[in-house]
């Protein structure tokens, strides 16, 4: 038998404090949830240097690690929807449809897509890699170095050390205004909560049957019966994805504190709403799920906990009434969907013809001159954020963000040629496809 060599060591020790390893940057992306990734490879297109940084291990935020199964303000209402979100969803959706992966579902008055969340993340990881995106996982964020309104540089901490990343324009895409509040500008948080959900997946259920419940006869039902197991919301839904044994269920609401305890002890509570949510779904319909099972836990999805103080606070009035102002970067037909109480969720939807828009003054914290917000963590009150914060609008936010610190160079996002932007942004403005 031939001896297999020993791997050689070494012993090492820190002599003192490690000094921080500099990277440089000319977009520094704090968070890789949608609206990250999209900033991310829109600014690498544009031939800049990007660092995407992100506390998880893996690059796709909630898109991924939540287990949302849906796409979510994609698409404008009516019979005949088109989409209202360009960028880097048609290489997206591409690929989820090359690998049976996405699935065109009809709501009630839109296309609400169903997707594989494995598939998802490897198009994401590829795609950031091709485009020669250096990525930081498992990065926290200690303290941000500005001068006046300019960002210079993040410190960071990892398990391999501590990181400097200096760079010429920043994107906060953390979701809770991490960037924006840790560099001391102003930010807003709700005076009571907005309810995350724990999103889990379910296997071991007859298919057919589940594809042909009336999920608004379940939520009925859930509201009557939830109250005999538990439950603390009592709506929401099941969508079962054709074809893979497998489907995604929405039923519960937990609260997603803002202090360093909290988001371990909302995940316990979310994981127990959920089995509590099974054993309803087995005991009221065991025909379709009395054999259901777990197949997998999400991470805890979260609506909203900080934002900035912009230059401009969406309102839902101007929601409502589909106000296009001046300096609008996209376009969204989203409903107002308020997870402001424990039992239910705020429904308003809007007609056919109905757009509304996000201006780039409420991505743009007061007083910064090389950052710029993308994703959940713009300004707007609770009501308007709820029609804005969905995967389609934030994917037009994170390119907006790219094309306007490309736009402001070493200059202010304050000041960019919003006609240039524009014309940038055209197709998340203007352009119609049918899909």
């Amino acid at each position: 038998m031939t001896e297999h060599p020993i791997p050689a060591t070494r012993v090492v020790r820190q002599a003192g404090p490690a000094a921080a390893r500099v990277l440089e940057a000319d977009i520094v992306i704090l968070g890789a949830g949608i609206s990250g990734i999209s900033a991310a490879l829109e600014a690498a297109k544009l031939g800049r240097r990007v660092v995407l940084v992100d506390a998880g291990q893996q690059l796709g935020g909630q898109s991924t690690g939540s287990l949302l199964g849906t796409f979510c303000g994609f698409y404008s209402n009516g019979p005949d929807p088109y989409r209202v979100v360009y960028g880097i969803v048609d290489e997206m959706f591409a690929h989820l449809r090359k690998t049976d992966a996405f699935h065109l579902r009809r709501g009630r008055n839109s296309y609400i897509p169903l997707y594989q969340e494995q598939a998802l993340v490897r198009w994401i990881e590829q795609a950031v890699h091709c485009a020669g995106i250096d990525v930081l996982l498992g990065a926290i964020l200690l303290e941000v170095k500005r001068d006046g309104g300019r960002i210079t540089a993040l410190s960071l901490a990892t398990r391999f050390g501590p990181v400097e990343l200096r760079g010429q324009g920043f994107v906060d895409a953390s979701g809770d205004a991490a960037l924006s509040f840790a560099a001391g500008f102003d930010c807003r948080q709700p005076a009571s909560p907005i309810m995350g959900t724990l999103m889990f997946t379910l296997e071991g259920f007859d298919e057919a049957a589940a594809l042909k419940l009336d999920r608004w006869a379940v939520q009925k039902h859930l509201a009557e019966q939830g109250g005999r197991y538990g439950l603390v919301r009592r709506d929401g839904f099941v969508f079962a994805f054709p074809g893979k044994g497998q489907a995604t269920v929405n039923m519960t609401h937990v609260e997603t504190p803002l202090e360093p305890l909290g988001l371990a002890a909302a995940q316990a509570e979310g994981r127990a709403q959920a089995d509590r949510v099974v054993a309803f779904l087995r005991g009221e319909y065991p025909q379709v799920f009395g054999t259901a099972r777990v197949r997998q836990y999400g991470m805890l999805g979260i609506r909203q906990t900080r934002w900035i103080v912009g230059g401009h606070s969406i309102t839902v009035d101007e929601v409502r009434r589909g106000v296009k102002p001046a300096d609008a970067i996209l376009r969204c037909s989203w409903p107002v969907e308020l997870h402001d109480r424990a039992e239910d969720v705020h429904w308003e939807e809007f007609g056919d013809d109905h757009l509304h828009y996000v201006p780039l003054r409420a991505m743009l914290p007061v007083g910064a001159d090389n950052l710029v917000a993308a994703g959940r963590c713009i300004d707007g009150d609770p009501a308007a954020l709820s029609s804005v914060r969905v995967m389609g609008p934030c994917v037009a936010m994170g390119a907006a963000a790219a094309h306007a610190l490309d736009l402001a160079g070493a200059g202010s996002v304050q000041q960019i040629d919003i006609a240039a932007l524009q014309a940038r942004l055209a197709d998340n403005l203007t352009r119609c496809d049918r899909d």
